[in-house]
């Protein structure tokens, strides 16, 4: 199998030869960690491992990405407004004002390169006026939405051997960017037709794209960016998620799965066992990053929802932290999901820097024999 039968098998419940190998994504303060602990410089980790673990190394085909942009056009300016006390005020791209540690720049918040912790001080969107601004900037025929030679790209596309996925914010994800969390918490129950009506705009601004997408080729995987689980809840309520976010929701998984697109996916962090309902109710068949740490069980999901539902992830970050029999024991855990199917077992989040280099590799080792790679 190449590596885009592999994933579409293994994520629809299919019989993959192997299940693709994906232990996890490391950021650059836990790969600076691994280099002082004997990850080479200037080296490909993820193929790097391979090679150390004695695997078939998977091949890394010359990928052609779509290019196209869901994100604002123009954006706003990134720039350090002041300097004190050992962090920066900043306007970061989406216009937000926010307080990061002066160890880090404005272009972390653009990119997801660290763990980067911050403070908003001020949104965007605080007010109708501001939301009549913004709307001018999700323009579908903006000079930069779709790349000069976008048609060639498709042409390039729709003889691929490899996996591609398309990528964007979800209603709720895209209207917290815009009003912050707490503004967009309270215009929810102070002004709720307004958010009902970015919401909607978002649906349509997000399914003009897609067409466009569709016309042009077929991804393997539509995914909508939706972080908005804490430790233990949903953000907002199941009512809320019915009115802002699962029309939005059914209206692009009926649109991608009417363009032969094999799998629908969301991505949240927190606990989101009371959100997969709603999920599976809007055509969504798979889920990451599945976090153990905030109350996922990935067995007690199988058992509730059955085969309804295909997840990436689920594999506990503490467990690859502490190695040894943790590892192992989560390992074991985990494996009759594994042997059911419709899953992509791997690090429950980013890989953090207290994991350190010879137990990222003990546990890939293990992840490697349970996945078929040796």
């Amino acid at each position: 199998m190449n590596q885009r039968e592999r994933w579409i098998a293994a994520l629809t419940f299919g019989s993959p030869d192997k299940i693709p190998f994906t232990p996890g994504s490391a950021r650059e303060s836990t790969l600076r960690r691994w280099h002082r602990q004997g990850l080479p410089e200037g080296v490909d980790y993820h193929r790097y491992l391979q090679e150390q673990l004695g695997m078939e190394v998977q091949p890394s085909p010359e990928k052609v990405p779509p290019g196209v942009d869901f994100r604002m056009i123009p954006r706003f300016e990134e720039k350090i407004l002041a300097h004190r006390a050992g962090h920066y005020l900043v306007q970061d791209w989406k216009g937000n004002i926010c307080e990061i540690s002066d160890r880090y720049d404005p272009s972390y918040l653009s990119q997801a390169k660290d763990f980067v912790t911050r403070k908003w001080l001020k949104c965007p969107v605080e007010c109708r006026a501001d939301w009549e601004e913004m709307k001018g900037r999700y323009s579908v025929d903006a000079p930069g939405r779709f790349p000069d030679d976008f048609l060639r790209r498709c042409e390039r596309l729709s003889g691929r051997d490899y996996f591609v996925q398309v990528n964007f914010p979800g209603p709720f994800w895209q209207l917290r960017e815009w009003c912050g969390f707490e503004g967009l918490c309270m215009m929810m129950i102070e002004e709720p037709e307004l958010v009902a009506e970015m919401a909607a705009f978002w649906e349509n601004f997000v399914s003009q794209v897609l067409e466009r997408v569709f016309d042009g080729f077929t991804p393997d995987c539509v995914r909508f960016d939706e972080d908005m689980a804490y430790k233990h809840k949903a953000m907002i309520s199941p009512a809320m998620v019915r009115r802002y976010c699962q029309p939005s929701w059914e209206s692009w998984t009926r649109r991608a799965k009417g363009a032969g697109v094999p799998l629908v996916g969301i991505d949240s962090d927190g606990y989101i066992g009371e959100l997969i309902p709603l999920w599976i109710e809007s055509g969504v068949n798979c889920c990451v990053p599945v976090e153990v740490a905030a109350g996922c069980d990935i067995r007690e999901f199988r058992e509730r929802f059955g085969r309804r539902m295909a997840y990436q992830g689920g594999v506990d970050k503490r467990c690859i932290a502490a190695g040894g029999d943790a590892v192992r024991a989560e390992l074991r855990r985990i494996g009759p999901v594994i042997g059911d199917g419709g899953y992509v077992p791997g690090c429950d989040h980013g890989v953090p820097p207290d994991i350190s280099w010879p137990n990222f590799v003990e546990y890939a080792r293990l992840l490697a024999e349970m996945t078929g790679w040796l």
